[in-house]
């Protein structure tokens, strides 16, 4: 689950990094940012605390 988390933050960023060179439209732009960033928070926020909470050091 770490691993696919990463993978999740990675992809988020990579959205609108590649949204920039498909379309020169602001809004689509502004469209894949938002996009990106909502995967890169569910990646982090969901996933990698998800899965640190299930292998927490108080829980051993």
């Amino acid at each position: 689950m770490k691993l696919f988390g990463i993978l999740l933050a990675l992809a988020g960023w990579l959205v609108p990094v590649v949204g920039l060179t498909m379309t020169q439209s602001l809004g689509a732009r502004f469209v894949l940012s938002v996009v990106g960033l909502i995967i890169s928070l569910v990646g982090i926020l969901v996933v990698l605390n998800g899965a640190h909470l299930r292998e927490a050091i108080w829980k051993v």
